[in-house]
């Protein structure tokens, strides 16, 4: 399980988030706080590996309480969840560390796909030993590998960029060729949506198809990603 703690001035929303966070398997909040200054208490004693961070807070806000964590050292990832939106806080959040910056108003998925990605990322980076220069480009890949293969621009109308940058990482880690509902039930949405997703990528070349025969019933689809080969 995963240890997050929750820092969210409103109640109301606090309350929504928790309940958000603990809707997604291997998360759970074992601490709120409605301040950034009660926010640190609780992250130098609970020792959390993720914090949902609030911008506007009285008593330090997100950003202060970003950026101290860093000074102090606490070893905790960050997702901002919070109504700012302009430029500069976005920046100094993501330029401090923060994983992630959801802004609210936001559906459940989108927080969904934030913890997963998370999920994927610490898979990756736990344990002990070193990484090969491949390991390390495949682990960074959850986060930029994607923003070279999709064209987002061109994204048909509905589909979201993170569930696309989540459903390339999960396929990129996977070892044989997964159908639709493995995909799915894998990353964690529905079916429905995960045929969508790779129909789009199998036209714009970014997934290949292997349709399978045999059994009864109609032939299977399966999908794998398209491995970009590396010219010297």
């Amino acid at each position: 399980m995963v240890d997050v703690l929750l820092i969210e001035d409103d109640p109301m929303v606090q309350e929504v988030n928790r309940q958000f966070i603990e809707r997604v398997d291997g998360f759970r909040v074992v601490g709120t706080a409605h301040t950034g200054e009660e926010g640190m208490k609780f992250a130098r004693k609970l020792q959390a590996e993720l914090i949902i961070l609030d911008v506007y807070m009285p008593a330090k806000n997100g950003v202060e309480t970003l950026k101290m964590l860093r000074q102090e050292g606490i070893n905790v990832e960050v997702i901002a969840v919070t109504a700012a939106n302009d430029r500069h806080t976005i920046r100094t959040m993501l330029h401090h560390g923060a994983r992630d910056y959801i802004i609210k108003p936001f559906k459940f998925e989108r927080l969904q796909q934030a913890l997963n990605n998370f999920l994927l990322y610490k898979s990756s980076i736990d344990g002990q030993g070193k990484l090969t220069q491949k390991e390390l480009d495949q682990l960074k890949a959850v986060h930029i590998h994607n923003d070279k293969t999709v064209d987002v621009d061109r994204m048909p109308k509905g589909l979201n960029y993170q569930t696309m940058k989540q459903i390339i990482s999960y396929l990129g880690d996977q070892q044989q060729p997964l159908s639709a509902e493995e995909a799915a039930d894998g990353i964690g949405i529905a079916r429905v949506t995960a045929r969508r997703y790779l129909d789009y990528l199998q036209k714009s070349d970014k997934v290949q198809l292997d349709i399978q025969y045999g059994g009864v019933g109609r032939p299977l689809n399966r999908y794998s990603l398209v491995k970009s080969s590396s010219k010297s």
